[in-house]
């Protein structure tokens, strides 16, 4: 038996204006979407906000429906519109961000498994790497430099491909 383990690299920011001007612009749009979400019946707001290489700013939000599962996570939404909208863009970073009138969301909303893979097929597909920016509606903010430290055994089209 051998034992291994994983580390990942991230950075904590204590409030918003500790980040870049453009890491700021981002936290404020996927803010701005997550007031826009549709969460009826989870009271969940994700707001989710991609910089694109041309300097397009995609926004998505979270969409529920009552035949769940057929609603679909901000992120998800966000990376399948800039993918329809700017095929040949990369996506350099993606902000996300939650509230509730529920409870206090004072914590880095991470992304869901699903949205994880998806946003390794587009990192591995762009063949750059994705940032990512997590803040909850109060508390630090964490910042991952790619998607591999989010979802370190990922996989991809690439690696289903016959040799």
């Amino acid at each position: 038996m051998e034992n291994r383990e994983i580390k990942i690299h991230y950075e904590i920011y204590k409030s918003t204006e500790e980040l870049n001007n453009q890491d700021k612009i981002l936290i404020e749009r996927a803010i701005e979407a997550a007031h826009n979400a549709y969460a009826p019946y989870s009271g969940f707001n994700v707001g989710a906000a991609i910089l694109l290489d041309n300097g397009e700013i995609v926004v998505g939000n979270n969409q529920e429906n009552a035949a769940y599962p057929s609603g679909l996570c901000a992120e998800r939404v966000a990376m399948f519109a800039a993918s329809s909208l700017y095929p040949e863009a990369i996506m350099e970073s993606i902000a996300i961000t939650a509230f509730s009138d529920k409870f206090v969301v004072d914590f880095p909303i991470t992304p869901c498994g699903s949205c994880r893979q998806v946003m390794s097929e587009y990192e591995t597909r762009q063949k750059k790497s994705m940032k990512v920016i997590l803040k909850g509606a109060k508390g630090e903010i964490q910042v991952i430099n790619k998607i591999a430290d989010l979802l370190p055994f990922m996989f991809n089209a690439d690696d289903l491909k016959q040799k």
